[in-house]
């Protein structure tokens, strides 16, 4: 399995991003995608998932009421839908694949870069 996220770039806080993160392989219908984010001197930290088969989402706190998890067709990537952006928010995002919001992942694709300024 491979990931590749891609959308990141430079936004003005209360503005809006949409990640996309296309996966090649196959994922079990009990398969998870998930995002997660890491900022400099922090620690990598859950962001959003969806289970791919039921298409069940979880979110972290920090982002509930803004952002979005979502997918289409089988061979469609997967959305993060990201509102009202903060400064708080920028960050490297990664999808990866594994169990929901665990940090230890079994396939991760590269990160895009999400800037927000004030």
């Amino acid at each position: 399995v491979q990931l590749q996220a891609s959308g990141g770039g430079l936004v003005r806080a209360g503005g809006s991003l949409r990640l996309s993160c296309t996966v090649s392989g196959r994922i079990f219908s009990s398969g998870v995608i998930n995002w997660f984010r890491q900022a400099p001197g922090k620690e990598r930290e859950f962001v959003a998932g969806i289970r791919w088969g039921a298409g069940t989402t979880v979110y972290a706190d920090s982002v509930k009421g803004r952002f979005t998890i979502s997918r289409g067709s089988a061979k469609s990537p997967v959305y993060l839908q990201m509102n009202s952006l903060k400064p708080g928010d920028t960050a490297v995002y990664y999808c990866a694949t594994g169990e929901m919001a665990a940090l230890s992942q079994k396939y991760w694709g590269q990160g895009t870069q999400v800037t927000v300024s004030s």
